[in-house]
């Protein structure tokens, strides 16, 4: 955990993933990210997948590195005491919607420069979440086997909430970009980002919206090959599958000389009078023909032999593991700097837990950091934010308008 961001304070009151992920972010870089839920626990509090004590390992993760404060949000005094906290800290981050008690106007009335950060469904209003907007996406229909009929193919989602998690990320940037334009204006922001549009302006930003119209139709699907460029999957003899990409010309002579295929290679770019060096269009073009060759071949090595081959010529490839088998990779996890040892998680369960993203080679990463428990902070928080005292906070605790640690 950096200290970039130290003496920068949020509140964050929010669930799921996008809005989590992006008070995940900033504290990890060093800021005071306070996270409000409800007593009971935010929506995502008991989030699948569940310890056999009822911990959520999803909201243990997204939620390192904060502090936790509970309130009754049913109540009209407890959600006075959200609404104060976010004006005396004046940054909030949220996923709640705009006409609740969480409004902009709500909090700005009290802190005129309020930068606030409200990630929406869709920008007209609508919900969303991120399985949805996938689904208007286009994605979907683009991923599967290439033979499939596209009149009866069915879709296939993504199992990673792709656009929850670069949502997260992106609102995080909005709110130090909102930060900034206070610090030289005085001026605060309200910040509206509709995880629709991250998923639409996405597909624009990366070229495929002026695909699709300028091809005026639907993109084949690939199966496994990268779309424009050289690659795929691939078996080794002994049932080992890979992935091997070639998008620069030293990548591309690296994957011919492991495979060993110089001489087909120039046999078949007589035949097709192209030079695959030149560039991906030639490959891409005419890729099947290549999977052929480097799918032969590929056969006749043993994975351990092939993989010190590509290693060797330094080729991009990479088998495919489980996620199980991931978790237990020593050179993804155990010897990766990314991780730390297991700070003292909420479910008590031990496992390397992740620092920041971002290498700073001058600075001391630190160790990760733990969740809190729900309520954890709450006495603190209420205390140093509000200048309530012991007595008033004991007030609201035994009336059932804030809550405690529930540690125990």
């Amino acid at each position: 955990m950096y200290d970039l961001l130290s003496g920068l304070s949020i509140i964050e009151a929010s669930s799921f993933v996008a809005s989590p992920t992006a008070g995940l972010y900033c504290a990890q870089m060093g800021a005071e990210v306070i996270r409000v839920d409800h007593k009971a626990g935010g929506l995502d509090y008991d989030r699948y997948m569940l310890t056999e004590e009822g911990r959520s390992l999803s909201w243990e993760n997204l939620n390192r590195a904060k502090k936790s404060v509970a309130l009754d949000l049913r109540s009209g005094e407890g959600r006075e005491l959200l609404v104060e906290l976010s004006a005396k800290t004046g940054n909030l981050i949220t996923n709640l919607p705009e006409k609740s008690f969480l409004s902009h106007g709500a909090i700005a009335a009290r802190r005129p420069d309020l930068v606030s950060v409200r990630i929406m469904g869709w920008h007209d209003g609508r919900q969303a979440m991120d399985f949805t907007v996938n689904a208007a996406s286009g994605y979907p229909l683009m991923c599967g086997p290439e033979d499939w009929d596209p009149a009866t193919a069915p879709p296939v989602n993504q199992v990673l909430p792709a656009w929850d998690f670069v949502t997260g990320a992106y609102c995080a940037f909005a709110l130090l970009a909102g930060l900034r334009h206070r610090d030289a204006s005085g001026e605060g922001s309200e910040i509206r980002v509709p995880l629709g549009d991250v998923a639409i302006g996405t597909m624009a930003n990366s070229g495929a919206m002026a695909e699709m119209l300028y091809r005026g139709g639907d993109r084949e699907r690939l199966g496994n090959a990268i779309w424009g460029a050289f690659g795929r999957d691939f078996r080794s003899r002994d049932g080992i599958r890979f992935m091997v990409a070639a998008l620069t010309a030293k990548q591309w002579d690296g994957l011919v000389a492991a495979f060993d295929l110089a001489d087909e290679i120039a046999e078949l770019e007589n035949e097709l009078n192209v030079r695959f060096a030149d560039g991906d269009r030639p490959r891409f073009e005419h890729r099947h023909r290549l999977f052929e060759l480097f799918g032969t071949r590929s056969q006749t090595y043993d994975w351990h032999a092939l993989s010190d081959r590509l290693t060797q010529h330094g080729t991009t490839f990479e088998r495919y593991r489980t996620m199980h088998e991931a978790a237990n990779d020593a050179e993804l996890v155990t010897e990766n700097p990314l991780f730390g040892p297991s700070p003292a998680n909420p479910s008590g369960f031990e496992y390397p837990a992740t620092r920041s993203f971002a290498n700073i080679p001058t600075l001391d990463a630190g160790l990760p950091r733990a969740a809190p428990y729900l309520g954890q902070h709450t006495e603190e928080v209420l205390a140093d934010r509000l200048g309530l005292a012991s007595g008033a906070i004991g007030d609201l605790v035994d009336r059932g308008i804030a809550r405690l640690s529930d540690k125990d």
